[in-house]
């Protein structure tokens, strides 16, 4: 009888969605500070009224020809063109910041230009399909009542008080942030990848759920811009109107990072792919840091400094210039 006892394979490592590929790095313990410390850090040096207006503004300005915030909104047409424009200007404001964390999991790709750029629309196009139905949704319930909600409203805050447009900030971008660092720390395998069980049935999940967080931006946004677009929508009474404005306003939000994404994929050649696929490790590094820095962003931004910035807390660094 032969003793030859059948070789022992190491257990694959298998993906569970979108965030979680089954590689996880050695010193996660020491890649979540960093992260953290990184989100922290970005909250200090922000500086809200150069993204919201120096940038914002500018970039409205520029491409609808006039002054956006001085021009009233005259009509449906001009709604739709103002929608789309302040969408794109406030791609870089620190409501939007958390995209560039749901971009991250589409990294990665074929070896062929065509399937690399088929492996970015794909995803991008179940990421758009959460984040219209959000805005639609959005949209028609704004332009049935939307004159009584708290982002209406124009009413000035009082030192050590918050109003409701700061409270549904609060609530909104609080929530977004936890849910991107618990996504990032999935990814690095530190906790249970919600997605697990779901992603086997429907795999495409995780990408319209990050779509529906984008989409979500639109509730808790106090962008000057968009808050005009707000009231226009409100004011009109016209539900099909508010979900129009509301989808492409988020559309021109995420346009920049898709054409960057898709640019990426096509002309950056394989080396990338290869980098990627020779330690898959380094792909759940990518996503789980961006997730995590800008999920500890998002809630230190709209949650703690906001509340220093209330005076409701004593104190919470910033750098001069923000």
């Amino acid at each position: 009888m032969s003793t030859d006892q059948p070789a022992l394979t190491k257990a694959r490592p298998i993906a569970t969605s979108a965030f979680v590929n089954g590689h996880f790095p050695r010193r996660r313990g020491l890649i979540v500070l960093l992260s953290a410390l990184a989100g922290f850090g970005l909250t200090v040096v922000w500086s809200a009224h150069f993204v919201d207006s120096t940038i914002g503004d500018n970039v409205a300005n520029t491409l609808l020809g006039h002054d956006a915030k001085a021009t009233p909104i005259a009509g449906v047409a001009a709604g739709i063109a103002f929608a789309f424009v302040t969408g794109l200007a406030g791609t870089f404001t620190a409501c939007n910041i958390a995209a560039f964390g749901a971009m991250a999991p589409l990294l990665g790709g074929s070896s062929s230009r065509a399937e690399r750029v088929r492996g970015a629309l794909k995803p991008l196009l179940w990421l758009s399909a959460g984040m219209l139905s959000v805005s639609a949704i959005y949209g028609v319930i704004v332009g049935l009542v939307g004159t009584s909600m708290p982002q209406f409203s124009t009413a000035q805050t009082a030192v050590g008080t918050l109003n409701g447009r700061s409270v549904q900030s609060l609530v909104v971008f609080g929530v977004i942030g936890l849910v991107m660092t618990y996504l990032g720390l999935a990814a690095l395998g530190v906790v249970r990848d919600p997605f697990a069980g779901m992603a086997k049935r429907f795999p495409n999940a995780p990408m319209v759920f990050m779509g529906v967080l984008i989409g979500g931006f639109l509730i808790g946004r106090p962008f000057g811009l968009f808050r005009q677009l707000f009231r226009d929508a409100a004011e009109s009474g016209n539900p099909l109107y508010g979900a129009a404005a509301f989808c492409l306003q988020s559309l021109g939000n995420i346009l920049v990072l898709a054409l960057a994404l898709v640019a990426t994929a096509a002309f950056l050649g394989d080396r990338p792919r290869r980098w990627l696929t020779e330690k898959p490790v380094r792909l759940a590094v990518i996503t789980g840091v961006a997730l995590i820095t800008v999920g500890v962003f998002t809630f230190l931004y709209w949650d703690v400094r906001l509340l220093a910035r209330r005076e409701l807390i004593p104190w919470y660094p910033t750098a001069p210039w923000a």
